[in-house]
């Protein structure tokens, strides 16, 4: 395919445009759009919203979003969101094998949740996994209930939205953004990976604090598409879900409309791989925190809706300390997902593809394997290589859903991992 081009920059003022001419600039704009286009404003907040909290992009469109046949319920057996589409669940730690690539379908039907909490339009996520066989043609997805963070594990995507193409591989992210159409293609079938529903505020990239002001995800590494639209006339059929349901409807013509745009909401790419990590050259392990790379707020601060945390390679470099992560209870949920290599505290049972849930207080930590290991081995500069884990971290308890504790790989002796870290106190 062509290679396409990008536009720099977090939550930056792009503006793209495919035909010369398209884009209005200030007091030239006329009572008409050029090239007999339609205005259209897409908005991410409020409209007063402080500056820095606003967002919102003007599309200038071959036809306005208006123009849509009436909506009809869209069965989905597999993706659940909120948690009263969730199960009563023990306080287990749990843990699933790598999703199977088995069945025929696209990136909708190939959508399945593993966890739920909050509520549409109120606030928490939904942690879903997917697998893609076949691209979604003319067919597009609307999200009205949140913003999309898809996290390639297998396969090549080409993840097409309203402003442009995103190409994505596994070690790269997408953020879409809530209410904007899309759709994703696998380059390379069958594609699998993971996403997280952010029901709440959207994600930003955190504050760095005393870290100063280099380090974690830099702004500039977000990659916003060029202004694209498709051409080739027919039906479409448009995906929405809203209120915790998809419904569908049938239009005219492509979503995929769009000639120029301007304005700083857009959806992007990030190469993890970008990710500045910052590790303890002193003593004890640090917080997962200092791994964050996009965070959803609440009302509560420092106690997210949402934060998002890869462990990608690094030096692990301290003294006199167990360097994995600690046995810990927190009151924070964590959602993990592999997606390549070995994540140093399970070196085995954790695949690529798999997934774990350690909710709110449920104790977990390294397995005994590895802490045997950690507890031996030579303290001196490591590097941690050719891996890359992720977690979805929320304030709210995760509930699995029946996809998860039925047809899932669910891992039924998970917890026999801890089992033999017997009692070694030997008093004097």
């Amino acid at each position: 395919m062509t290679e396409l081009t990008y536009l720099a920059g977090f939550g930056n003022q792009h503006q793209s445009e495919a035909v010369p001419g398209a884009l209005p600039i200030g007091r030239n704009s006329p009572q008409r759009a050029p090239h007999g286009l339609y205005a259209e404003l897409l908005s991410g907040s409020a409209f007063t919203a402080p500056r820095a909290d606003n967002h919102r992009t003007w599309l200038y469109r071959r036809q306005p979003s208006v123009v849509c046949g009436g909506y009809e319920a869209l069965p989905h057996a597999g993706w659940k969101s909120g948690a009263a589409q969730g199960e009563a669940a023990p306080p287990d730690p749990l843990r699933w094998g790598p999703t199977p690539l088995a069945g025929e379908g696209d990136f909708i039907d190939g959508l399945r949740s593993y966890a739920v909490n909050g509520e549409p339009g109120v606030g928490g996520m939904t942690a879903l996994a997917f697998v893609a066989t076949r691209p979604m043609g003319r067919r597009a997805l609307v999200n009205a209930d949140g913003e999309m963070l898809i996290v390639p594990q297998q396969g090549r995507l080409l993840i097409t939205t309203e402003l442009g193409r995103l190409q994505v591989a596994p070690g790269s992210i997408a953020l879409l953004p809530r209410g904007m159409a899309f759709k994703v293609d696998p380059l390379d079938a069958p594609a699998r990976g993971y996403v997280c529903e952010n029901l709440g505020a959207s994600f930003r990239l955190p504050e760095l604090g005393p870290i100063g002001s280099n380090g974690l995800a830099n702004a500039r590494d977000f990659e916003a598409p060029v202004a694209w639209h498709e051409t080739d006339a027919g039906l479409y059929e448009i995906v929405k879900r809203h209120g915790g349901q998809l419904w569908r409807a049938v239009q005219p013509h492509s979503p995929f409309n769009v000639v120029a745009w301007h304005g700083n909401l857009a959806p992007y790419r990030y190469d993890t791989a970008r990710f500045m990590t910052i590790n303890t050259v002193s003593f004890d392990h640090p917080d997962p925190s200092i791994f964050t790379v996009l965070t959803s707020p609440s009302d509560t601060p420092g106690w997210a809706n949402v934060d998002f945390v890869i462990f990608p390679p690094r030096w692990m470099v301290a003294e006199d300390t167990f360097r994995p992560p600690w046995y810990h209870r927190n009151v924070m949920s964590e959602f993990m997902g592999l997606v390549l290599g070995q994540y140093d505290a399970k070196p085995e049972g954790f695949k690529p593809g798999g997934a774990s849930l350690h909710n709110s207080y449920v104790p977990h930590g390294p397995d005994e394997e590895a802490f045997d290991k950690a507890s031996h081995a030579e303290l001196k500069p490591h590097k941690l290589d050719a891996t890359l884990a992720f977690m979805f971290e929320t304030r709210w308890p995760l509930k699995p859903t029946a996809w998860a504790l039925g047809e899932a790989p669910l891992e039924k002796t998970y917890s026999a991992c801890w089992q033999g870290l017997a009692d070694q106190f030997r008093p004097g």
